[in-house]
């Protein structure tokens, strides 16, 4: 029964899409894979917030038909059917959905569950692998290709650049501020970091920062304990998440003598803007640089 309902699917695709001037055409995914679409997309399924927020800056929402269960953004999309989430996605779940193109990043091994039995079923996968700004900007431009939307891509891809220079303009000549930023508390001591070479490093670095603690190994959890960012004595602590966990770094043991907390400069960021490589980030590094060097937009 199970391989009826995973195979039933092409049937539904067969009529396809109507052929249209310029289709079927043909791209290179993050992985280097050869992708081939037939036809602009009518039903996408974005896997991960990132994708459906790059598809949704494309003036996509209208054509997304499902997405993971931690998706929350933009609001239109949140009570769409859900393919998948913590524990794994469903190739039966996004095939019952009939797309013509589903989107994805290799995060929680999304691409390995999913791409053989899509391709079996006709179904045209792309990956993307986000780095730093540049490639957010450049899978920007491939969605755009691969959905036939490079117009709205080429203007919006005129806008973000353009704020990154003028943030880069406003902070310039400026001493970087040595800074740490906590993505998570184990409660045990412990605290996440962006590793090196990431899109949320990159932000931190354009919006006038340097990281206060040495660069994490490549392997291992991105970590690193109480003890270390007390010898680092970041000058400014960043906390992706709420006011009050920003509230509770003073509270922990010996963290009231970080240079940061002891001159008032423990912060909350956004983690849509930090932690999710799409459009966002843009807004991220401009609410970072006026963190930073906020003597520098007084004006």
């Amino acid at each position: 029964m199970r391989r009826r309902t995973l195979f039933a699917a092409p049937l539904l695709l067969a009529a396809g899409p109507v052929r249209a001037a310029g289709w079927p055409r043909a791209m290179e995914d993050g992985l280097g894979r050869r992708v081939e679409i037939a036809a602009p997309p009518r039903r996408i399924v974005g896997i991960f917030a990132s994708n459906v927020e790059m598809l949704a800056s494309l003036g996509l929402v209208p054509v997304i038909v499902g997405i993971e269960a931690y998706t929350r953004f933009p609001p239109e999309v949140v009570n769409l059917p859900k393919v998948g989430g913590r524990l794994g996605f469903s190739a039966e779940a996004i095939a019952r959905l009939q797309p013509d193109l589903v989107v994805m990043t290799p995060a929680r091994q999304a691409a390995h569950l999913l791409i053989e039995p899509l391709s079996r079923l006709g179904i045209p996968c792309l990956v993307v692998i986000h780095g730093d700004m540049p490639r957010i900007f450049s899978n920007i431009e491939l969605l755009a290709r691969a959905t036939g939307t490079e117009e709205r891509a080429a203007q919006l891809l005129r806008g973000l650049p353009a704020r990154l220079d003028a943030v880069a303009a406003v902070i310039a000549g400026r001493p970087p501020v040595r800074v740490f930023l906590e993505t998570a508390s184990t409660g045990r001591g412990a605290y996440s970091t962006p590793r090196p070479d990431t899109y949320t490093m990159d932000i931190l670095l354009r919006a006038g920062g340097v990281p206060a603690l040495p660069p994490l190994p490549a392997a291992g959890p991105p970590q690193v304990s109480g003890e270390a960012i007390l010898r680092a004595n970041p000058d400014v602590y960043l906390v992706a998440g709420r006011p009050d966990q920003a509230a509770e770094v003073a509270l922990r043991p010996g963290f009231d003598g970080i240079a940061a907390v002891r001159n008032g400069r423990v912060h909350v960021v956004s983690r849509a803007e930090l932690l999710i490589p799409g459009p966002r980030a843009v807004d991220g590094v401009e609410s970072v640089a006026r963190i930073l060097h906020p003597e520098a937009f007084a004006a």
